[in-house]
């Protein structure tokens, strides 16, 4: 990824996936801002954050938790910074981080499936919460249910 920032994630960048075709820059800011996500270090950063008083910290709060050294916690946090889902403030020789709730809330309603009528307001398999996930919706069998 480029040393530029992607702009921060407004509401509603595009459409969900099931909804419209993604055009070729949507998908690759898209893909950009997934792939930020999708380091299991990262996703703890995002939960720590989110979950830590007054929804920011330091990376000096932050590299205890992870187990994790400060270069590499530093790493992490610019690369969530560059993909716009954290922001991050100079304070004296500190930075403190926070997540950015509309970008995660942005990339959530861009992975829902919507169903066709959309004007229902019901979303695809809501009446199926629980399955598609496991072994038997991988070998193409249904779940059984509890």
């Amino acid at each position: 990824m480029s040393s530029t920032s992607l702009p921060l994630v407004e509401p509603a960048c595009c459409a969900p996936l099931t909804q419209a075709p993604l055009s070729a820059d949507e998908a690759l800011v898209l893909a950009a801002r997934l792939k930020a996500l999708a380091d299991p270090a990262r996703l703890r950063l995002v939960s720590l954050l989110a979950a830590s008083t007054g929804g920011e910290a330091c990376v000096c709060d932050l590299t205890g938790p992870l187990g994790l050294s400060q270069p590499t916690v530093s790493h992490h946090l610019k690369v969530l910074h560059q993909a716009g889902i954290l922001t991050r403030e100079k304070r004296s020789t500190w930075a403190y981080y926070a997540v950015v709730p509309a970008a995660l809330a942005a990339l959530a309603l861009v992975l829902t499936p919507v169903h066709p009528d959309a004007s229902s307001g019901n979303t695809l398999g809501a009446d199926r919460v629980g399955t598609g996930c496991g072994p038997a919706s991988r070998r193409g069998q249904q779940p059984t249910p509890a």
